[in-house]
């Protein structure tokens, strides 16, 4: 789909906006699974000023939606109609500060977080090393890995609203729970604010070491996939053992399957739409519901239209 341009009205009224506005541009790159269809305008913002410029000067009617890594997300293969913001350097900033805290910028991938917090020996937050994506994601999502979510280090968070406005949010103003945010869907987070505690440097990093083995064994890190497909339900039972149960483990439609070495991961073989992913995690959702009884919710994030 191409998509009617908008960036010539938007730099007419936006003549000090200083991030770059691109039509019409593919989003599949952007992602972890390699799929769908453009971007109506791709916003790149040079910073949380120029961000909240676009954002109070945009028509209410228009849509805004926020990529980040692209690892949690499924573009539709339609594209995303209005604009699709993506962070970059502007948000990019580690810094280690006192008190074992330490404060990232919305694009910073988790890992780096993490990889900063050890260096400086600061322990309670190598859990990071095992969430692909960005901050964004994990504040958005309160994701959360080997026994520790986003809610359990985090003091406070930025992010501006639709309408531009900045908001600073306490860790109890989010309202986590599992895999579950409480702000506004249009807040746009900007930056977080964590608090580890003092540990040994070497104890840290092997934390982290073992993480990664455990990630490169368990899970098919190298395919193109999107992390975790769905929650795991509350009870005995994790997703991907339901997903097993009901014999979905390398099911596939085209070159979309379900990970035959982790089946709560879905992989794009290549050459798979995003209709085809998405028609198989519905496809596996009915199986499950048929064979337990239990409705297994979307995990993964899917934007844009068919």
């Amino acid at each position: 789909m191409t998509f009617l341009d908008l960036v010539p009205d938007l730099r007419a009224r936006m003549p000090a906006l200083r991030g770059r506005l691109l039509p019409n541009e593919p989003l599949a790159p952007l992602t972890w699974f390699r799929v769908g269809g453009p971007a109506q305008v791709l916003f790149m913002p040079e910073d949380e000023t120029d961000l909240a410029y676009l954002l109070a000067e945009l028509a209410a009617d228009i849509p805004v939606a926020v990529v980040g890594l692209g690892s949690n997300l499924i573009v539709r293969d339609g594209g995303v109609p209005g604009v699709v913001v993506r962070l970059g350097r502007g948000f990019g900033k580690v810094k280690v500060e006192a008190r074992e805290r330490v404060r990232a910028g919305a694009a910073v991938p988790d890992v780096k977080v993490a990889r900063a917090a050890a260096d400086a020996g600061i322990a309670g937050l190598a859990f990071l090393r095992g969430i692909p994506g960005a901050i964004g994601g994990a504040l958005r999502m309160n994701g959360g890995a080997y026994g520790r979510e986003t809610k359990d280090a985090l003091i406070e968070a930025r992010g501006l609203d639709r309408q531009g406005r900045l908001h600073v949010f306490a860790n109890a103003d989010l309202h986590y729970a599992y895999r579950h945010c409480g702000a506004p869907d249009d807040i746009i987070f900007t930056e977080a604010l964590f608090a580890g505690q003092l540990g040994d440097p070497a104890a840290i990093a092997a934390e982290m070491d073992k993480i990664t083995e455990s990630r490169e064994a368990t899970q098919p890190i190298k395919s193109r996939t999107g992390g975790s497909t769905f929650k795991n339900p509350s009870g005995q039972k994790k997703a991907w053992q339901l997903i097993e149960a009901a014999g979905c483990r390398g099911l596939a439609i085209g070159a979309a399957q379900v990970s035959e070495m982790h089946c709560n991961f879905l992989i794009n073989r290549g050459g798979a739409s995003a209709a085809d992913i998405e028609t198989l995690g519905e496809t596996v959702r009915a199986r499950v519901l048929e064979n337990s009884g239990i409705a297994l919710e979307w995990e993964i994030k899917r934007i844009g239209v068919a």
